[in-house]
């Protein structure tokens, strides 16, 4: 068979500028939002007629990060607590034999901007940079299917943990510029919340983290049942 080659349509700007406190899967964070700027020849007006009346759309991706290592017949997913491994097929890791994802997000609005094409969307759990090959609408009465089953995923991840923050962070989001770092505090709280940490998480009690955000990094520890957001500053 052929090889096939896609061309991409357009770019994610994200809050996202790494890997680590990406949500596990889109929607879990509606604050964490993004914006596709699509590129010429596919910026055409009428190739987006009627798609601002969806709520939601699909994103076919590439998991461009992915792409210089190879693909793997098994994988350790973080539901399974990172120890388990199951195929690659019945997980959605970027460590595919062709590195694309998919991810149905809430499209905010369409603009076009210093002549630049632009979705804004919520919900995201696309990193900084991600070459976007399709946009599909979502379907509700397709799409939503009640009596599916997920096997080892089969709920949202649960026990969300309460975040607090430190004088100095709690002043650092005050002072945020809005325009630059929107709904930031809300942002960084339903990031946090769902315990970014690696799934080795019960041995690293009390051991910083860092997670960038922007140019920001957002420094953290668990205490107990509580994550503390400790400083929030320029990224070193």
């Amino acid at each position: 068979m052929s090889p096939f080659t896609f061309q991409p349509i357009g770019t994610i700007q994200s809050c996202f500028t790494e890997k680590f406190g990406i949500p596990r899967q889109p929607g879990l964070v509606p604050e964490a939002r993004a914006v596709l700027e699509i590129v010429p020849p596919f910026d055409k007006a009428e190739a987006f007629r009627k798609l601002e009346a969806f709520s939601h759309i699909w994103l076919i991706f590439v998991f461009h990060q992915c792409l210089a290592h190879p693909w793997k017949a098994t994988v350790r997913p973080p539901r399974l607590g990172g120890n388990r491994r199951v195929g690659v097929f019945a997980s959605r890791s970027g460590f595919r034999p062709n590195a694309i994802g998919q991810s149905a997000v809430r499209l905010l609005g369409i603009e076009r901007k210093k002549g630049t094409l632009r979705l804004n969307l919520g919900g995201i759990d696309l990193l900084d940079g991600t070459p976007v090959l399709d946009i599909k609408p979502y379907l509700p009465y397709a799409d939503a299917i009640p009596d599916a089953t997920a096997g080892y995923a089969p709920e949202a991840p649960a026990n969300l943990k309460p975040v607090v923050f430190t004088t100095p962070a709690e002043q650092a989001c005050q002072s945020a510029d809005p325009a630059a770092y929107p709904d930031l505090k809300a942002l960084i709280i339903g990031l946090l919340a769902q315990d970014p940490r690696p799934a080795y998480k019960e041995s690293n009690e009390g051991k910083p983290f860092g997670m960038r955000l922007w140019d920001l990094n957002v420094r953290f520890r668990v205490d107990g049942d509580q994550i503390v957001v400790e400083s929030i500053g320029a990224k070193n």
